[in-house]
């Protein structure tokens, strides 16, 4: 033992002796003869050495238990203690990994998943083929959303060099919530202040295109002064940026949304000052839907013709290409798979042979992700003019495309017994609960609002 730890042993022997002396009656408190005193002193010497031998003793033992505990426990930590895991290095997506993309003037794809990150969006882009692609730049159903990581900005422009893909084939989506023809002022501030943001994340990302619904009435004015709503949070939002083109979309024309004609895009591009930055999207089942027949060559060539009358295909900038589960003029938003809706596959065989629609982003927004690469894969076939069009057999690869379907589609017996399931049974007439409206995912103010 260390002459220290004798020391402290010695010490705390005294206070423990100590202890017991001001608990136990000592020799001194006893009553003695005088003649005994000698002896006296004698064996108190004695016991107290004695006392303070055992003591001490007890204390030595309760230190080196306490040492060889510390030990053991140091000993079993050492032991249990694991080395920290190496972290997974992350394998950067390459070209390599997905089909080789077929040259086509006609830039055909699909509204992308970000999921994860905006770089995200590339590779799967790539991975079903697509020549173009949308994508929402932030969470479209919040008002706020956090700021774009630096990290996402340079791997996603660095993924566009990778994978070849020309910004003017990109075209964002905007977020379901805007509406700035509003006529309430806040909620329309709310929603420019929304818009506005898009575009800045846009200039950051170098997009210069960005699809957006014009909004709606919501019911409380008319729609001239809406559409003048719209235009002039057109220009403010152009001033307060620099390049980006805001590319207005066509709706179906049901209930107080915006848009539903060429009259009324027409109407918003001539309050627009600067030309330059305002664009078309036109969106084939909303046009259907809007009463714009495109099934046979005549309608077809008849719709476009106006469209570049009131219009003018210098502002034509993307389409959304879907079929439509409605009839003509239904005023409802309902997007079908290509070919095997009412509007069906020749129309949209009309589009890929349209020499003026070479070059621009055309989108899919078809149900079921899981058919896009089939969808692109057809449509590209009918834009390869190598094969003229009267060969086409449009029967065969529509039968192609709803195998598709079939082979993702849920089980409707299924999904009808689950909806039902779910349905909670009213209490009296008009007291259960009002049913869902059957929204299309894409419409944000759709034509039900």
């Amino acid at each position: 033992m260390s002459s220290a730890v004798r020391s402290t042993t010695v010490k705390a022997a005294s206070s423990v002796l100590k202890a017991r002396r001001s608990s136990s009656p000592l020799l001194d408190d006893l009553p003695t003869r005088p003649h005994k005193r000698a002896r006296k002193h004698k064996a108190e010497e004695v016991a107290e050495e004695s006392q303070v031998t055992l003591v001490a003793n007890e204390v030595s033992s309760l230190a080196i238990e306490s040492q060889n505990t510390l030990v053991e426990e140091t000993t079993t930590t050492k032991t249990v203690a694991k080395k920290p895991r190496k972290k997974t290095a992350l394998v950067e997506p390459s070209p390599a990994d997905f089909p080789t993309r077929p040259t086509c003037e006609w830039k055909i794809g699909a509204h992308i998943s970000a999921a994860g990150g905006i770089q995200q969006a590339i590779p799967n882009a790539a991975k079903i083929g697509a020549d173009s692609f949308a994508l929402f730049l932030k969470n479209q159903r919040q008002w706020a959303s956090k700021p774009l990581e630096p990290s996402s900005i340079t791997a996603f422009k660095a993924r566009m060099a990778t994978f070849g893909y020309d910004y003017g084939h990109i075209l964002p989506h905007g977020s379901y919530l805007v509406n700035i023809g509003n006529p309430d002022k806040e909620k329309r501030e709310k929603s420019y202040e929304c818009f506005l943001d898009d575009l800045q994340r846009c200039e950051q990302l170098g997009i210069g295109l960005y699809n957006f619904h014009p909004g709606s009435t919501v019911g409380e004015c008319t729609i001239e002064e809406s559409i003048t709503h719209v235009a002039e949070s057109l220009n403010r939002a152009h001033e307060a940026t620099s390049s980006v083109v805001t590319v207005v979309e066509n709706m179906a024309g049901s209930g107080n949304v915006l848009g539903c004609n060429f009259d009324q895009l027409a109407q918003i591009i001539a309050q627009v000052r600067d030309k330059t930055r305002v664009g078309i999207c036109l969106d084939t089942c909303h046009l259907f839907a809007s009463g714009y027949d495109i099934r046979t060559r005549e309608v077809y060539d008849e719709t476009m013709n106006e469209f570049g009358r009131r219009v003018g295909f210098q502002y034509l900038r993307g389409l959304h290409l879907n079929d439509s589960k409605t009839p003509l003029n239904s005023k409802k938003d309902r997007h079908e798979n290509i070919g095997i809706g009412h509007i069906g596959l020749r129309a949209f065989g009309f589009m890929m042979r349209d020499e003026r629609l070479k070059g621009i982003p055309m989108v899919l927004e078809t149900p079921l992700e899981e058919v896009w690469a089939k969808e692109i894969e057809v449509l590209q076939r009918i834009a390869d003019t190598s094969i003229p069009e009267d060969e086409l057999d449009f029967d065969a690869m529509r039968a192609e495309i709803e195998a598709e379907v079939k082979k993702y589609a849920k089980e409707p017996a299924k999904k009808e017994k689950k909806e039902k399931k779910e349905k909670p049974a009213g209490k009296g007439k008009g007291k259960g609960k009002k049913p869902k409206k059957d929204e299309d995912e894409e419409s944000a103010l759709s034509d039900d609002d």
